[in-house]
């Protein structure tokens, strides 16, 4: 399994706003640190602050941060919320599956256990979890700041 793009930048979003909690963010600084997309990063923002996980603030002097504290935030709810309520395979999904195995199929039941395994690990950790190594992440990140 692999994670969309949107999660893996959703989870480095959270990160970054994790180290430093003291002041506000902005996107074109977060993507600089990251070389990533500012484009992609907007969206991600936008469904972050959706779904109450970061606060923004417009105009001059704006940015985003942390809405709730990183112990509170868990990995596998971020996940769950960035990749969606699509189904894992074609005949788990609402509408009638065009494989023909589908009702004698064993194998949507063993992907559901994988990724009911997969989530509760996910579930195990908090963002504080992941930004224990604060100082050394804020290090690398620091790095790649614009002057």
């Amino acid at each position: 399994m692999r994670l969309t793009t949107f999660s893996d930048y959703t989870l480095r979003v959270l990160i970054y706003l994790a180290l430093d909690q003291t002041r506000l963010a902005t996107i074109p600084v977060i993507a600089a640190a990251y070389g990533i997309s500012e484009n992609h990063l907007m969206k991600v923002v936008h469904q972050l602050a959706c779904a109450g996980v970061v606060e923004t603030q417009r105009g001059k002097g704006g940015g985003i941060r942390l809405a709730r504290p990183p112990e509170e935030i868990r990995v596998g709810e971020i996940v769950r919320a960035a990749e969606g309520a699509a189904p894992i395979v074609e005949c788990l999904g609402e509408e009638a599956s065009a494989c023909c195995i589908a009702p004698n199929c064993r194998l949507a039941g063993v992907l559901v256990r994988a990724f009911d395994a997969l989530y509760a690990v996910l579930d195990e950790y908090t963002l504080a979890d992941l930004t224990a190594n604060r100082r050394v992440l804020k290090q690398v990140l620091m790095r790649a700041q614009p002057g």
